[in-house]
């Protein structure tokens, strides 16, 4: 009977560690296709880009004695970019003293981990809407940086 019990303790500890180790090499946290809207108020056209972005699940913990843990260790992680490129298209229409250029970041591959501000909107927002407010054009070609 002794031999059972710890037959099935040996069970329930190996599938509590097989859970844990898939529930993070198998996060939800990888490139999602993203349709943005990007106009300038000089331009006579809003482009419709097509792009990558990072979106997703991360697995997160709720620290016991936040009231004793400075601000910095209460961060959690977020699905973020691990690598990424820069595109750069021609907004059309524009006047010739306007830049017509606009550059945006395409995921290549993400991670869970903390926000890097140099790259990222960090601030969690009410959604903006994404639409255009004058005639649309689809990005065909961007040139990559």
């Amino acid at each position: 009977m002794a031999d059972h019990i710890g037959s099935m303790t040996a069970i329930y500890v190996m599938s509590v560690l097989f859970g844990l180790a898939c529930g993070q090499a198998m996060s939800f946290c990888f490139p999602t296709e993203y349709m943005m809207h990007v106009e300038r108020k000089e331009c006579a056209y809003c482009l419709t880009i097509n792009t990558t972005i990072c979106a997703g699940y991360c697995m997160t913990r709720d620290i016991n004695g936040k009231l004793f843990l400075p601000k910095y260790a209460l961060s959690q992680d977020v699905c973020t970019y691990r690598d990424f490129l820069y595109k750069t298209v021609e907004i059309p229409g524009c006047p010739h003293h306007v830049t017509p250029y606009f550059s945006y970041p395409v995921a290549v591959s993400c991670k869970c981990g903390k926000c890097n501000t140099d790259y990222s909107d960090c601030i969690h927002e009410a959604i903006k809407t994404n639409d255009c407010t004058k005639p649309q054009k689809s990005d065909v070609v961007g040139v990559s940086i």
